[in-house]
């Protein structure tokens, strides 16, 4: 593997269809950025903006260029087909950009590695020495000249984002209204300054997702079988469910999350808010006491019927056969949380299974090291519509570091959200 330096250019090795390019990027905490890929024509221009691959458009129209995301230790990876890209396209050109407040001279190290077929082929790195107050930078650039060949960039952009789209003829779409959150952040650091940095948390990780604009009713579903008891008792509970608030000051403009109970029934709460999540847990608690069974199934069916009242819960065999999608303006995020298996499996699966058809994502958590193989099979069921729920397991909620918390519960979701677009259930 070539070891490239700012400026130098490589030839490809012959024939380059498949290629990878990856990047790892580290800033300080609280830096926002993000990564794209321009496909532009001999005059560096956008011809066409579906070649613009960034968080919000993974794929070209034909799928010669695709954002793979995070892995194999990067932040994130475009797959190419070299040979499927149109003519028109001459150049693809990887681009970083900060997002908000910071310059490229915080850059801890930025590093590109360029991949032909499964081999590492060559890599570039930056640092913030090699910058001053830019907001983008281009990396380097894939580029057709008789062959296809790499430059290692490093050229930086006072402007960001705006710049580097007026650089390739580009125009800024007009961006989502942010007003709700602006509002929101206020209202957390008057009401809840405790929630503050778990909000900056979850942000991270829908950034990383693109879901920073994302919308989505949230709802945290809470086992209350007398197993659960210490959880409860040591505060573990109350501080998971503030965890969930915060996320759903991201998602939901109201800044509050649904909360539901199961055991030997299911119960509808009420809403955990900004206004009343001191002591939420506790005082729910006496009120509805911990019970001697667990039952999925019935907590399932009643979310179902809350967000959607005028959809069957309960339905035969035949009319399963002809249930129709249905769609909403938002989704329903649920955080699904238990320690221990269900006494209603054959109900529990058949209520997910009808909930594939609504725009419903289920996130199991589960707790302890007892056996979780139904949960499992819930979430790799193959006879729904679309996929529409996610599993993991924790030893303890405690032991669950913020960040990685809001990671996991960002694994499946973003792309659930795609193929509930996909199928009819949002918009």
């Amino acid at each position: 593997m070539q070891n490239l330096i700012r400026g130098q250019k490589i030839r490809l090795p012959e024939p380059p269809a498949s290629c990878t390019v990856g990047i790892c990027l580290r800033f300080p905490a609280g830096i926002v950025s993000d990564l794209s890929c321009f496909g532009v024509d001999a005059q560096d221009q956008l011809t066409d903006d579906r070649y613009f691959i960034f968080f919000n458009q993974k794929s070209s129209p034909e799928g010669a260029l695709r954002s793979l995301g995070a892995g194999e230790g990067m932040d994130e990876r475009f797959a190419i087909d070299l040979s499927q890209l149109p003519q028109s396209v001459r150049k693809l050109v990887f681009t970083c950009n900060i997002d908000g407040e910071g310059s490229m001279q915080q850059l801890q190290e930025i590093r590109l590695q360029l991949k032909c077929g499964n081999e590492p082929f060559a890599e570039f790195s930056l640092s913030g020495s090699d910058f001053q107050q830019e907001k983008a930078l281009i990396l380097g650039e894939l580029y057709y000249k008789d062959a296809w060949r790499f430059n290692a960039v490093g050229q930086g952009f006072a402007g960001g984002l705006p710049a580097l789209l007026q650089h390739f003829g580009g125009k800024e779409a007009t961006p989502s209204p942010k007003p709700p959150k602006i509002d929101l952040m206020k209202r957390v650091e008057e009401k809840a300054p405790a929630l503050v940095s778990l909000v900056k948390q979850a942000r991270v990780s829908l950034d990383k997702t693109g879901l920073r604009d994302h919308r989505a009713k949230v709802a945290l579903c809470l086992d209350i079988s007398g197993s659960m008891l210490l959880l409860y008792k040591s505060g573990q509970v109350q501080a998971f469910a503030e965890r969930i608030l915060a996320l759903a000051c991201l998602f939901d403009d109201d800044g509050s999350i649904d909360v539901f109970l199961f055991g030997a029934v299911a119960h509808d709460v009420g809403a955990m808010s900004l206004d009343n999540f001191h002591g939420f847990i506790a005082g729910m608690l006496q009120k509805y006491p911990l019970e001697s069974r667990t039952q999925y199934g019935k907590a399932i069916e009643m979310i179902r019927r809350f967000y959607f009242p005028d959809v069957p819960t309960r339905m035969s065999n035949n009319q399963m056969d002809n249930k129709t999608p249905t769609q909403a303006d938002l989704p329903v995020y649920v955080m699904f949380v238990t320690d221990g298996s269900t006494d209603d499996k054959d109900f529990s699966q058949r209520q997910i299974r009808m909930a594939s058809y609504e725009p419903i994502f289920w996130q199991f958590m589960t707790i302890g090291s007892g056996q979780f193989e139904f949960l499992q099979q819930l979430d790799t069921m193959t006879d729904r519509y679309i996929d529409n729920a996610g599993f993991f397991n924790v030893s303890e909620p405690k032991q669950l570091p913020d960040g990685e918390l809001y990671e996991r519960l960002m694994r499946e979701y973003p792309d659930w959200v795609g193929k509930a677009k996909q199928q009819g259930l949002l918009p």
